[in-house]
């Protein structure tokens, strides 16, 4: 049975003013999420990644075309409108933490959840304590961020992300800044995330984080290129995942 449509673009441009004349980073691209899909999109150096992620999450608005969630246009809206959808449905992971400097980790993670007044205080410490437990940093929930390790910090930044209970997580390359094994700690909770039934929407340019996807896209010059479809991610079926990822990439010219 097909899920639902989230998220989708339709003609989706962005072009930015570069010396007199106009760079086009995105040039009509169409894409449908699915709720419940951990989707992945790769691509060279400069396809435009990044800018296709803000794009779909509303953090900055298409030249032209359109970008609905649940039937309704986000570049339609009103910035109190669109700040309200990123405090309550949408959650964000990027690669620099952007963790409060002089906030605890449980502090970083509730700021965000005391956001949606629709929400009470107590009912926001009570899950972050839960989230904290399930990231395995309960210990250390009242260090600063400078007193832990970068895995330590991206998982205080993926429970500040879905604090809210948000319809879809954007993840912007969120293990570039660490190393092997918390990566794979990282990539582990957003797997266990989307089992549980959370929509991620993941740019990486790691196999390692593509093989965590059941939907690969590949951007290439401003569009998708490319698609690749697999099952729900198991750690058996990671290195066959690995092979099946690297072939499809290599038949790109990644």
């Amino acid at each position: 049975m097909m899920s639902n449509i989230i998220l989708k673009a339709n003609e989706v441009s962005k072009s930015f003013a570069h010396d007199g004349g106009q760079v086009h980073v995105l040039t009509n691209v169409n894409l449908d999420i699915y709720e419940g899909d951990f989707t992945v999109i790769m691509g060279a150096s400069g396809s435009g990644k990044s800018t296709l992620l803000y794009a779909l999450s509303g953090m900055d608005k298409a030249t032209s075309g359109n970008v609905f969630y649940n039937g309704i246009d986000i570049n339609e809206m009103k910035e109190k409108e669109l700040t309200k959808l990123r405090h309550t449905d949408f959650g964000f992971v990027f690669q620099q933490m952007h963790l409060v400097s002089n906030l605890t980790l449980f502090e970083n993670v509730c700021i965000s959840g005391y956001l949606n007044k629709d929400v009470k205080a107590n009912d926001v410490k009570e899950y972050a304590t839960e989230l904290l437990k399930r990231m395995n940093i309960d210990d250390v929930k009242t260090h600063l961020p400078s007193q832990v390790s970068g895995g330590e910090q991206q998982r205080t930044a993926i429970a500040r992300a879905v604090i809210n209970h948000p319809k879809l997580v954007f993840a912007d390359e969120p293990t570039g800044a660490l190393n092997k094994k918390n990566s794979t700690e990282v990539l582990d909770l957003l797997s266990e995330l989307n089992m549980d039934g959370q929509s991620i929407i993941m740019v990486t340019h790691d196999i390692k984080g593509a093989v965590r996807a059941d939907r690969l896209l590949y951007l290439s010059d401003g569009n998708i290129v490319g698609e690749f479809k697999m099952p729900k991610y198991t750690k058996e079926m990671e290195k066959s995942r690995e092979q099946q990822v690297a072939s499809w990439l290599n038949s790109l010219e990644w």
